[in-house]
């Protein structure tokens, strides 16, 4: 004969009571469930499962970042970070500088007035640079000139040496004087309201030294027509 198993709320409570069935299922004998507490229960199990079922999208097509775009970024984002040690610190301001010369060198090249030096920028300095460079200077070739000069001068042409240096001068002066016009005229017709100091010795300057060697580099050709607008 098999043997009586009482039920899983039998020794429970007062003998002959059975616990009470509640919404939720068994209740126990000594506590009763307010119908707020059983409300509350049902609104956190519908969250739960709420916020189980809730997933994010992947983020695909044209909002994802491309390689460069979060390689510019993560630069970004290290740049902005604060430096935690002195050392850290000196190694930013060195990485900074270091991007801020590699610009500069850039735009001497290029000619790009964003990151040109404060005396090079500005239309009306681009502007002394096109026109000293669209043409011939004597003064360029000064330097040259000057070594043929002083080779003739320990070789014992003493006569020679006289008349190329006084050629020298005078072709100077008179080439430097006519730039000097030119660049103060072309300034009043482009540039009305824009004041010249500084502009024309900026442009004397500029034409003494060789074409090549000239820093920002020449943006046009020697006889080649300076740009109607600036």
């Amino acid at each position: 004969m098999t043997g009586y198993v009482p039920p899983p709320y039998a020794g429970t409570g007062r003998p002959g009571h059975r616990p009470a069935m509640g919404i939720l299922g068994l209740v126990h004998p000594h506590r009763h469930l307010s119908a707020r507490q059983i409300v509350f229960g049902r609104r956190s199990t519908r969250e739960d499962s709420s916020s189980g079922a809730t997933t994010t999208p992947p983020v695909s097509g044209k909002g994802k970042a491309t390689p460069k775009r979060r390689e510019a970024e993560a630069a970004r984002k290290q740049r902005l970070t604060a430096p935690k040690t002195r050392r850290e610190a000196s190694r930013q301001l060195r990485q900074r500088r270091y991007e801020d010369r590699a610009k500069v060198q850039a735009a001497l090249r290029s000619g790009d007035d964003r990151y040109l030096p404060a005396r090079d920028t500005g239309p009306v300095r681009r502007c002394v640079r096109d026109l000293v460079d669209s043409r011939f200077n004597v003064g360029e070739f000064l330097l040259p000139l000057l070594l043929v000069i002083l080779v003739l001068n320990v070789a014992g042409q003493v006569v020679l040496v006289s008349y190329l240096w006084v050629a020298t001068i005078l072709a100077t002066t008179i080439d430097t004087t006519y730039l000097w016009w030119r660049i103060k005229k072309e300034l009043r017709t482009r540039f009305p309201d824009e004041s010249p100091k500084g502009a024309v010795l900026y442009g004397i300057l500029r034409s003494s030294q060789l074409r090549r060697l000239r820093l920002p580099k020449p943006q046009v050709k020697r006889g080649e027509t300076l740009p109607t607008r600036y």
